[in-house]
């Protein structure tokens, strides 16, 4: 495995820390700066296990990039129950890692051009730039999956 792609997969973990902790911080009651109907004090009482769970399941899909250049992405683990042990199908990895990084640049590319528009619901000013930084990083995320993906797909072509 390219030094690269290692490096790339271990970057796509850090892509969705920033908005993770940003929005625990937000439905934990962090003044973030929406008002009206985006404030976390008028939202629902299942908000923070809400906002939980998804940046638990954004990490552990962010985790599994790592399987794309370690060898658990290519060999059952021991710890699962009647695959251990046996060969990973090279397409049981690339097409969902495919699908899942056209997903990630649809959903996150937008944020390039920025939040909301003109909403005055959204936060202005240092708290603006502050979720801005937060979420950025995501629309690395895509690429980043893109890349590892193909040198997964190259490297599994070339050496079975």
């Amino acid at each position: 495995m390219p030094r690269w792609a290692d490096w790339a997969a271990q970057a796509t973990m850090w892509c969705a820390v920033p908005a993770g902790i940003w929005r625990i911080l937000f439905a934990l009651g962090l003044p973030a700066g929406f008002t009206g109907s985006q404030d976390p004090a008028n939202g629902p009482w299942f908000m923070l296990p809400y906002v939980i769970a998804l940046t638990a399941a954004s990490e552990t899909f962010a985790f599994l990039s790592l399987g794309l250049v370690r060898p658990w992405g290519e060999v059952w683990p021991r710890w699962v129950p009647v695959l251990r042990g046996r060969p990973i199908r090279p397409l049981a990895a690339i097409v969902p890692a495919s699908l899942g990084s056209v997903a990630l640049m649809l959903l996150w590319t937008p944020l390039s051009f920025g939040f909301g528009g003109d909403d005055p619901e959204m936060p202005h000013g240092a708290k603006a730039a502050i979720l801005y930084a937060c979420y950025l990083p995501l629309v690395a995320w895509g690429p980043l999956l893109a890349a590892v993906t193909a040198a997964y797909a190259v490297r599994r072509h070339r050496h079975g």
